[in-house]
């Protein structure tokens, strides 16, 4: 890992965290989830947005009488998997959003349009259910899901999680890996075994530090600084999919095939955010299809420039930690 890539690691999963690192109790503070990411990810704190969405899937569950009349509604913000969108929308969308970009854009002094729905965090995400709840859930099987959840059959709600098991059912591309976990503990465990990580302490995770609301009004941003994140050239992205709890799409590039940044944005209208946002970069495309909105997004073609997008909130990228000389 990069001599500096540690300690912006540790600030940038933590910015919004920063009360609880400090003292004040956290979202996911003594849940079996934030436990074992303690144990599981030292030295690496729970991003805050993921932190939102444990506790959410502890206190306001879909599997709970009280919240089970109807499924919750969501909203998956970005497009990154081709097996998830549709083509022409979600290219349309990419390139009016700002979510892909080119790997020349992150250096400092470079501007770029990025646009994030405010509507997009915590309060309309779904839940990420205790382990114990998730391992009764039903997840495979399209028509109990939707039973289970009141989605109606036929309603773009069941195309989407139709759309989300089809992706965890299809094989992986040339020299990818897959997995899809519906708990934290699942997340952090696949990620493990994608990058053959040693457990405790050899990984760390990183996520966007989106506020809660999961959005970034529509403006030009200066780039003003950028870091490598390290992990070897081979990183697990995990993106929450469309389902009535939070399911994990998590995917590892081959090696020495992706590169992770942290490049902090810097609103240039007056009273502009700054944030930290986690990138990650894909150097070998060849394997895509053509119509990939990354690909239309950027006016690319599978095997051509690099790939690169921002994580929305509460989505991760997991690395490999560098040997300690």
């Amino acid at each position: 890992m990069h001599r500096s890539a540690l300690p912006l690691l540790l600030l940038t999963v933590a910015a919004a965290a920063a009360a609880g690192v400090h003292g004040r109790a956290r979202p996911a503070d003594g849940t079996p989830a934030g436990m074992f990411w303690e144990h599981a990810l030292p030295g690496s704190p729970m991003p805050e947005a993921v932190a939102e969405l444990v506790q959410k899937g502890v206190d306001h569950s879909p599997l709970l009488p009280r919240n089970s009349s109807s499924a919750a509604p969501y909203i998956v913000q970005g497009c990154s998997f081709e097996y998830i969108c549709h083509f022409k929308a979600a290219a349309d969308a990419a390139a009016a959003t700002g979510v892909f970009f080119r790997e020349e854009e992150a250096r400092v002094g470079a501007t770029m349009a990025v646009y994030f729905p405010a509507a997009a965090g915590a309060a309309v995400l779904p839940g990420i259910l205790p382990r114990a709840a998730a391992a009764g859930a039903p997840f495979g099987d399209l028509a109990a899901v939707l039973a289970r959840f009141g989605v109606a059959p036929g309603s773009d709600q069941a195309t989407e999680v139709g759309d989300t098991l089809r992706w965890c059912r299809a094989p992986p591309l040339a020299g990818e890996r897959r997995a899809c976990a519906t708990s934290l503990e699942a997340t952090v465990s696949a990620a493990a075994r994608m990058l053959a990580a040693t457990a405790g302490g050899g990984m760390w995770a990183a996520a966007s530090a989106l506020p809660k609301g999961g959005g970034l009004p529509r403006q030009e941003y200066a780039v003003t600084a950028v870091e490598e994140l390290g992990g070897g050239g081979r990183h697990v992205s995990c993106h929450v999919a469309p389902f009535p709890y939070a399911v994990y799409q998590c995917h590892a590039t081959a090696p020495e095939s992706s590169r992770a940044l942290v490049v902090t944005l810097r609103g240039l209208e007056r009273g502009g955010p700054e944030v930290a946002m986690v990138a990650v970069c894909h150097l070998d495309t060849r394997g895509w299809n053509p119509e990939h909105p990354g690909l239309e997004a950027l006016h690319t073609k599978p095997g051509g420039a690099p790939v690169c997008h921002f994580m929305p909130y509460g989505h991760l990228v997991f690395g490999v930690k560098a040997a300690q000389p």
